[in-house]
């Protein structure tokens, strides 16, 4: 790894009713608390909750229903765990209540562009924010995206949404990047940022990669047709990840990833004990 200090897990809570891979699972508090306490058992660091699906092909929805299915949860968890909380929204009202019900950090994936109002609500939460790349919108992502040079394109905009962050007021500790694998990417677009990470980590901020169950690796793989035949790759896009500089991973499968990482650490470091 490029760093001493060991990645962060951030562990996927959807409360939604259709996201891609587990969507409807933790739809009411209680669900969501016991899969939240059993991420939290298998050592995820970091517990990202979203209310709206952002897979190809969603529909939106209501600020006043994401709210309503993100804020109990967040606030049930704050009271069972001092967990480190994100909220998976793109809207600022959204992201607002969720700070206020606890969370810590805001996961978009418009970076901080989908309301004239999320730069200032960033800044004066004086929250995380993870800027990610999306080129299209959710419903429309995956329709024949094209780039020239996706990581010299993807770069310039994560380095531009950073820039226009911290002209607002968000402070540059606070700022993470997320290439947005498979958000308006072909399976040869996300291959090439993952092998070429490098060129983002070189920014200056820490790097999330969010690979887990998506279907650039289930293109891949012998038998990925369905988001939980997905494991094995994505394990596999998360050590490159790390080995590349990733300072977090985005997973569904948390213990089996944090295994993973612990014999890369064990190897890397010459150590027999993970």
């Amino acid at each position: 790894m490029t760093s001493s200090r060991r990645p962060l897990v951030m562990g996927v809570l959807n409360v939604t009713p259709d996201s891609f891979s587990d969507g409807a699972r933790f739809l009411d508090v209680e669900s969501a608390l016991a899969q939240a306490r059993r991420l939290i058992g298998e050592g995820a660091d970091i517990l990202d909750v979203g209310g709206e699906s952002t897979r190809p092909g969603a529909e939106p929805v209501s600020a006043d229903e994401e709210i309503a299915r993100v804020v109990p949860v967040i606030e049930a968890i704050r009271r069972m765990s001092d967990v480190r909380l994100s909220v998976d929204t793109m809207k600022p009202a959204v992201a607002r209540a969720a700070l206020a019900a606890g969370a810590q950090m805001w996961n978009d994936v418009t970076a901080l562009a989908g309301s004239p109002e999320s730069l200032a609500v960033a800044a004066e939460a004086g929250c995380e924010v993870v800027l990610m790349h999306m080129q299209g919108k959710p419903r429309t992502m995956q329709r024949r995206p094209h780039y020239d040079d996706v990581v010299i394109e993807v770069a310039a905009f994560l380095a531009a949404r950073a820039d226009e962050a911290m002209a607002a007021g968000v402070a540059r500790e606070r700022i993470w990047l997320d290439p947005g694998l498979g958000f308006g990417k072909t399976a040869a677009h996300s291959l090439a940022l993952l092998r070429e990470l490098g060129r983002l980590t070189t920014l200056g901020f820490p790097v999330l990669v969010g690979a887990s169950r998506k279907s650039f690796v289930g293109a891949l793989a012998v038998d990925g047709s369905g988001p939980g035949d997905r494991l094995g790759g994505s394990i596999a896009a998360a050590l490159l990840a790390v080995r590349a500089g990733a300072a977090a991973v985005r997973v569904h499968d948390v213990a089996a990833t944090r295994q993973a990482l612990a014999i890369l650490s064990a190897v890397e470091q010459g150590t027999d004990d993970a």
